[in-house]
């Protein structure tokens, strides 16, 4: 990452603070519309914090997704004296926000791929507009927290929740799964600041909470077939390997192993997983830089930013957004405690889709060029774009990208999650135009990213949808291989 992107996208950031600074200067309201994932809520409480501390009139509203209904009671309900900002969603449906704003003045941050072109009344913050890779150099949550360090320097104490944000976006894709690009200065502003430590660890969920066999069995990111969810099956594989356990009747957690413990337990993952038939990159996901919150306390999902990630997420997918923006705005009191409930009964349900696929194998159907979970009514929507997430780690054709969908019964509507391999985007396949022509077509809307996209279509146009998606991947690597030759 050059200096010169780095101070363009610091520069669009001052741009959004100044608006907002005037704004308060003339006691306008600001509200806040803001996506249900772990980015969106970083986002929101970054910017929620930064207000706060202004003394502003402010309003938070956490949503599933942008559509007309949103966009309509954002502009109708807030009236001319609020300022609206969009946090990790808008770029993808800037054409309905310049029909729906008229002459309102709109904030928008984010991270998506930009459909359309925004009104003279936007102020719309976006790497992709600075030649700055979207998916991977910078979240929704990193440029909440550039706007919020040009409306007060102080604020530099809110990065680590931008680098939550980004983990949850699952931007670790440099060596070792660090964050690079902006994010990497992010990342030097939350140490300089005493709030984070990096290092060097096995990525098990639950480092710093969990029984090492319970901290396995969680692990999903790579998904583990027969350790994964099971913890009888994780505690049997480490007794195997002779880890000590427990020490003075306590369970010990992986903080707690030496290194040749560690060493001796990745070694034996590794060699399990390619037994049952992965690459030896799989297992490399089990280790890499860890993103320690220094002033968090030990023993919580929260000293651990990709645990923290997943509580945000968990909150979100689970209807209770507000506990996560709560936490990430410094409460710590029974809205944590109530957090902690939501996170274990959000792993549950991943757990049991996971055991359900596993169980229904022709649930997930190979075409000429993708792969198609049907979830119909079996997968609910809020729990989709993990499972796809998981799966697409898993696929036996990793070229091939996974578009998985749920039907939402209530409004007839598909909600798409697709997903392919950091590798395949890096060679030029785009899921983010894919499933945005492709939904067009489908009286549908979405968008995303090159390496992860969404959308909603009508349930009527699902096979049609399908055929359309794997017809334009098809395309895209024809045009790949031939640029390749």
């Amino acid at each position: 990452m050059t200096h010169d992107k780095v101070s363009d996208i610091i520069n669009e950031a001052r741009t959004a603070s100044k608006v907002i600074l005037e704004s308060l200067d003339r006691d306008k309201k600001i509200l806040i519309i803001s996506h249900m994932d772990a980015d969106g809520i970083s986002a929101a409480g970054i910017l929620g914090k930064a207000l706060f501390r202004t003394e502003a009139r402010f309003c938070i509203r956490i949503e599933r997704w942008l559509d007309e209904e949103v966009i309509n009671k954002a502009y109708s309900q807030s009236g001319g004296d609020t300022l609206v900002i969009f946090t990790d969603m808008g770029s993808g449906y800037l054409d309905v926000l310049c029909a729906k704003a008229e002459n309102r003045e709109t904030i928008i941050l984010d991270h998506h791929q930009p459909i359309g072109k925004p009104k003279e009344t936007f102020i719309h913050v976006n790497p992709h507009l600075l030649g700055i890779d979207g998916a991977r150099e910078i979240s929704s949550a990193g440029i909440a927290y550039l706007v919020a360090k040009s409306i007060n320097e102080n604020n530099i104490d809110l990065s680590h929740l931008a680098v939550i944000g980004s983990l949850g976006d699952l931007q670790d894709k440099y060596d070792e799964r660090r964050l690079g690009g902006v994010n990497e200065f992010i990342v030097s502003d939350a140490i300089r600041s005493g709030l984070l430590a990096v290092e060097i660890d096995l990525l098990f969920f639950g480092r710093e909470t969990r029984p090492i066999h319970k901290a396995l069995a969680y692990t999903t990111n790579p998904y583990i077939p027969g350790i994964s969810g099971e913890e009888d099956r994780a505690l049997a594989f480490l007794s195997e390997l002779n880890i000590e356990l427990k020490r003075n009747d306590r369970w010990r957690a992986l903080r707690d192993l030496t290194s040749d413990e560690k060493r001796k337990i990745f070694s034996a993952l590794h060699n399990y997983l390619i037994s049952k038939g992965f690459k030896s990159e799989v297992a490399m996901n089990l280790i890499g830089a860890i993103y320690i919150l220094v002033k968090e306390g030990s023993w919580t999902p929260l000293r651990d930013a990709r645990e923290f990630a997943l509580l945000l997420n968990a909150t979100g997918r689970m209807g209770v957004p507000g506990l996560g923006v709560a936490i990430c705005m410094g409460d710590r009191s029974a809205t944590y405690e109530e957090a902690l409930t939501v996170l274990e009964d959000y792993r549950h349900t991943i757990t049991k889709y996971l055991k359900w696929l596993n169980e229904n194998p022709d649930r997930i159907e190979e075409w000429e060029s993708i792969y198609v979970l049907h979830g119909e009514k079996d997968i609910d929507e809020k729990s989709i774009s993990a499972i796809s997430t998981i799966i697409t780690m898993n696929l036996p054709k990793p070229e091939k990208p996974l578009v998985a969908y749920s039907f939402m019964p209530k409004e007839r509507v598909l909600k798409i999650s697709a997903r392919t391999t950091d590798s395949i985007a890096r060679m030029g396949l785009n899921l983010g135009e894919i499933i945005s022509m492709a939904a067009e077509k489908c009286l549908g809307i979405g968008g995303g990213h090159d390496i992860a996209a969404g959308a909603q279509v009508p349930y009527e146009q699902k096979m049609q949808f399908l055929k359309h998606v794997d017809s334009l991947v098809k395309e895209y690597m024809v045009r790949m291989k031939r640029g390749g030759s």
